[in-house]
């Protein structure tokens, strides 16, 4: 159920938007003063606060700006008998939901609380969202390999510099380039994946880079490609080792004008972007091999960063189960489970040839087949 909370020093008004929203299910406080409004929200979770404006002691404008001190996404809803556009802009320029006039036409009321609910409903659902982003790319660890990723990553994220990162497959390559972009000047714009390995060579340039329509026989709309997607944000080109030659060509291009061309265009289109790539192979093998260009290699290969394989850190492992146990079991819905010590041991000693998306599954497999406690037993038996 809502929480509402009333705040008007006239007590008929008070109790008249008291009754109308119990009518409609929602639970309702009322206060007459601001300096009671605020003592109320510090024990309340409110939904929606209404405020008067003209009030003794505390008027409503100032009540706003307080609120909005520790819950600057709070739904305020300024009501007022003496309303002017001007004081309705002023409201709302302090981070005011609505504004609202005296007398209070009903079903005006209603709707306002309906879509300042649904703010909150909204606003609700993006943060537990972005605590489960941020938590699933949190990079966990605490070797000397770990410490030293962090203070490079803290040291070029600010910057504009491209970023190769290498790693066997499993290592965390891609929780690598999430920090950087979350620790970016550009972690408010898009952060854009491309998987090349994924992607069949004779699409990988439609995809990178766009195509017009009847450009190739499937096309038959026009499409955006990644790197213009990405526009004034962060491409990360996981597994570029495996980017078919004429793809690398385009790249090239793309990373030296700040350009690209769809599939069946002669324009260029200006972008911004910052480059972030990742690979499992060597790639100065690669360019012997002829699969890799050099000149691009030493475009992208401005800053290198290495992941280690998890057998080179196991003293990163029972950070790592322990981080694992509570987002697999939130996720799963379980009671919180825990690994003895024996079991903890057992897991430092294996080789993990998967690297951490191997201990991640053995750790979820674990959670879901055993009992409160897993033990040595349980680890020999399902691993």
């Amino acid at each position: 159920m809502a929480k509402i909370l009333i705040v008007d020093d006239e007590r008929s008004i008070r109790n008249t938007l008291k009754d109308i929203l119990e009518v409609e299910s929602y639970q309702v406080d009322v206060v007459e003063s601001g300096i009671e409004a605020l003592e109320l929200i510090k024990e309340n979770n409110y939904d929606v606060v209404f405020s008067d404006i003209k009030m003794p002691q505390m008027d409503g404008v100032e009540l706003l700006q307080k609120i909005k001190v520790n819950n600057p996404e709070a739904p305020i809803i300024m009501i007022s008998g003496h309303g002017t556009i001007e004081t309705a802009v002023d409201c709302i320029k302090k981070g005011a939901y609505d504004f609202i006039e005296k007398p209070i036409d009903l079903n005006r009321l209603l709707i306002v609380v309906r879509n300042a609910l649904d703010r909150t409903k909204q606003a609700s659902e993006i943060m537990i969202l972005k605590r489960k982003i941020d938590q699933r790319y949190e990079m966990i660890g605490c070797s000397p390999s770990v410490e030293r990723l962090r203070k490079m990553i803290a040291t070029i994220a600010p910057t504009d510099a491209r970023v190769l990162i290498t790693g066997d497959n499993g290592t965390g390559k891609e929780v690598v380039a999430r920090q950087i972009y979350l620790q970016s000047n550009r972690a408010n714009k898009p952060f854009v994946e491309v998987n090349c390995a994924a992607i069949p060579s004779e699409l990988i340039e439609s995809e990178l880079f766009g195509h017009e329509k009847g450009a190739f026989t499937s096309a038959i709309k026009q499409r955006i490609g990644k790197f213009e997607q990405a526009d004034g944000g962060t491409i990360f080109l996981d597994e570029i080792g495996d980017m078919a030659l004429s793809a690398q060509a385009k790249v090239l291009r793309c990373l030296q004008e700040n350009v690209v061309s769809p599939v069946g265009s002669d324009k260029l289109i200006k972008i911004d972007v910052r480059v972030i790539a990742a690979t499992n192979k060597d790639l100065k093998e690669e360019i012997k091999k002829g699969n890799f260009r050099e000149d691009l290699f030493h475009r992208l290969n401005v800053i290198p960063l290495h992941v280690s394989k998890l057998a080179d850190r196991r003293e990163d492992i029972p950070l790592l189960v322990e981080h694992f146990l509570q987002v697999i079991c939130t996720e799963q819905g379980v009671a919180p489970k825990k690994f003895d010590e024996t079991a903890i041991e057992l897991l430092k000693s294996y080789p993990w040839p998967g690297n951490i998306r191997e201990l991640r599954n053995i750790v979820e497999r674990l959670i879901i087949l055993c009992g409160t406690v897993i033990t040595a037993d349980d680890v020999n038996m399902y691993m």
